[in-house]
């Protein structure tokens, strides 16, 4: 016969109670299988566990070794039981998550961060800095659960969700002339950026804004002319800045404090970029899931 856990939770019972009678009342059954199980888990073992007299029952030296074994095993079982349904409710284990350059500048993303772990501290979430054309292909090959990215195109094989729209501005330098153009609520056609040289986000940089920023410039009516690349944002506003042209960034680089430099928004309705929260539609964590709630929830 082999040892099954039944049977160290019938010596357990016993041994807590020194009482058959009432480990049998505990565990739900009758007193007559409980003496027999007791004697085949003894039989197995090869050692008397327990002294029976008619008035009482004890363990014996061998009973309290294997006791607190019996404890330890059993205690391991139920912490292994509770970890896998934790985890099956999404509340412990690890979740990969890419994000953008630009994404720790928006404060809906760190703070949907920041919530999650103080609602799930068991789930280690590792987080790595990459483009989005970068994200889409660990978000393929399973190397990542979660993408924020700015999307184009997506495969058929992933969801896509919109968490929130980021204003497209334009990047001039404060002494710029076309900022006298600037109209009575603020904002500037993009059509006055014409004849401007252009600082854009180089084309693989997989920024999601390269060919937003094309497709603005060409239904204002124009092809901008690029005068630098760069992979950086910050590395574009610095540009700016040194006058190598202007640029339309999104409005969360705003925060990149450049001495010289403004950021104007733009008139157009569609000078708008987006941020998306990107999973397989096979995706099997069940962490995926509760993450995506907690970070769709505050922009419902």
């Amino acid at each position: 016969m082999n040892i099954e856990l039944r049977h160290l939770r019938y010596f357990v019972a016993v041994a807590d109670t020194l009482h058959f009678g009432k480990a049998a009342e505990r565990l739900g059954m009758s007193q007559p299988p409980l003496s027999q199980q007791i004697r085949q888990l003894e039989e197995t073992v090869g050692a008397r566990l327990l002294m029976r007299t008619n008035r009482r029952v004890a363990l014996t030296e061998p009973g309290r070794v294997f006791l607190q074994e019996a404890r330890d095993i059993l205690a391991r079982v139920d912490h292994a039981v509770d970890l896998a349904q934790r985890a099956q409710r999404g509340e412990l284990g690890e979740l990969h998550i890419g994000f953008t350059r630009t994404t720790p500048l928006s404060q809906d993303i760190p703070g949907a961060i920041f919530a999650f772990r103080q609602r799930f501290p068991a789930v280690h979430l590792q987080l790595e800095e990459m483009n989005s054309l970068q994200q889409i292909d660990a978000l393929l090959e399973r190397r990542l659960h979660i993408g924020i990215l700015r999307p184009g195109t997506l495969p058929t094989t992933l969801v896509s969700k919109r968490l929130f729209r980021d204003p497209l501005v334009a990047v001039m330098r404060s002494d710029h002339p076309a900022l006298k153009r600037v109209g009575a609520r603020g904002k500037l056609p993009t059509k006055a950026l014409a004849q401007e040289p252009f600082v854009v986000f180089a084309r693989n940089a997989g920024a999601g804004v390269h060919e937003h920023v094309l497709t603005l410039c060409r239904e204002a009516g124009f092809a901008p002319r690029i005068s630098q690349e760069a992979r950086e944002a910050s590395t574009i506003i610095g540009l700016v800045a040194a006058g190598f042209g202007v640029a339309i960034l999104p409005a969360s680089c705003s925060h990149i404090n450049v001495e010289g430099v403004s950021y104007v928004p733009l008139m157009e309705a569609n000078a708008m970029s987006e941020i998306h929260v990107v999973y397989r539609d096979d995706e099997r964590s069940p962490l995926v899931p509760r993450f995506v709630q907690l970070l769709t929830a505050s922009k419902s």
